[in-house]
């Protein structure tokens, strides 16, 4: 005879899992850390994310989020939870119900770069106005990154390998370590001093992990990148880390080796812009002579060359023109104003002439050669000369009647 089970529906078995798990006090009390994915915000204020390992994955709710969080959630942050573990009925996925939720140690750092960030950057110390430009042809570069590490070798061998009449100074720094940020700052320092005639410097190290990389977020280097006189390249981790030494800094390259290649010029790229200059310039002067001879042949076969009188001839002709002008003004109407003005005046002049009397039958007297005007100007006796049109009549003054 068959046995009879007794079924259950789906709901049932969610219902009875939902309150083992809520009954059993190791789940009521549950400290979790992950990686936040899948993260999603609903509008009524509850956090739907997925809890992640390397390994595994939890579902997770928070509910009335905002009134429980000092952050901003989003994918990629490492969190450490405090909630319970239960079942969502309608679903069977069991999963984290947060109470509480905060970023792990690499999210209180990544909340103090920001912090940093925001202050260096309202100083002005991330400006592009302070930034200067990186020598094109150095003579001599200063690294500073760790003695023993691969960074180094890449820099050296990259430079002496693009541009070998390039002289490389190492300093050696602690690059990670609670020591780090002083050994940095100090060689900063000396490699500022004058008497290594740096050109350009390089700063940085291979990658790691954000604490790793956390001596190139350091306030006190920020400021010694700033106030160096050196321009600086900052070459800190791969090219997805992001330090304040990379805003601070004149250039930022995303790895060791990219400084490299950014500090100094290719050889061999230099030996081809060479080249095509002087492909160029020689380009430049053949079709410089070739308009030249043009211009020549032009000129030999114009003309002026070949009746070079000819200008002067048309000149010539034109002075003799003008000339001619010339005294025809002369003569046609200067001359003869002249003559015209010269007439009126004579006549002006003859109308003036006491003479002109004396052709009237009029005659002048005089006495010592005054003339006489009144019967007062003469005495009896006095010898008078009259003067005629044709001559003098000397007389003696007998007597003298006046009318007056």
């Amino acid at each position: 005879m068959q046995e009879e089970f007794k079924y259950y529906s789906v709901t049932q078995y969610n219902t009875s899992i939902k309150r083992f798990l809520d009954s059993v006090d190791a789940c009521q009390d549950v400290h979790v850390k992950g990686e936040i994915s899948n993260y999603k915000g609903a509008t009524n204020g509850h956090l739907y994310f997925t809890l992640k390992d390397e390994e595994s994955r939890i579902g997770a709710v928070m509910f009335n989020a905002a009134s429980k969080l000092d952050f901003e959630p989003k994918d990629g942050d490492s969190v450490l939870i405090d909630g319970r573990i239960s079942v969502y009925v309608q679903t069977g996925q069991y999963q984290v119900y947060v109470n509480k939720m905060r970023l792990d140690g690499q999210g209180d750092l990544l909340k103090r770069l920001e912090e940093l960030k925001k202050k260096l950057q309202a100083e002005g110390l991330f400006d592009e106005s302070h930034k200067r430009e990186i020598p094109k042809y150095p003579s001599r570069i200063g690294v500073i990154t760790a003695p023993n590490k691969a960074a180094k070798s890449d820099i050296i061998s990259t430079i002496k390998r693009r541009f070998p009449i390039c002289e490389v100074i190492l300093f050696p720094a602690i690059v990670q370590g609670d020591n780090a940020k002083d050994s940095i700052v100090k060689m900063i320092e000396e490699a500022n001093d004058p008497k290594y005639e740096i050109d350009t410097l390089i700063v940085g190290r291979g990658g790691g992990s954000i604490e790793d990389l956390w001596a190139f977020n350091e306030e006190v280097v920020a400021r010694a990148i700033y106030n160096s006189r050196i321009p600086i390249i900052s070459a800190v981790g791969h090219e997805t880390d992001f330090t304040i030494a990379d805003f601070v800094a004149d250039k930022r390259a995303p790895t060791p080796t990219g400084a490299a290649e950014m500090s100094v010029p290719s050889l061999v790229d230099l030996q081809t812009y060479i080249n095509q200059l002087n492909i160029r310039s020689n380009e430049f002067i053949n079709n410089k002579l070739k308009l030249l001879r043009q211009s020549l042949d032009k000129y030999k076969t114009s003309y002026v060359l070949s009746n070079p009188l000819a200008p002067f001839e048309v000149k010539a002709q034109m002075l003799d023109g003008l000339y001619d002008r010339l005294n025809r003004y002369i003569k046609d109407i200067l001359l003869v104003r002249y003559k015209n003005n010269m007439e009126l005046y004579i006549n002006k002049l003859e109308l003036l002439n006491p003479l002109n009397v004396l052709k009237k039958g009029y005659s002048i007297s005089s006495i010592n050669d005054k003339p006489i005007k009144s019967t007062k100007d003469v005495n009896k006796d006095d010898n008078v000369i009259i003067k005629v049109i044709d001559g003098e009549i000397k007389t003696t003054v007998k007597e003298v009647v006046s009318h007056g």
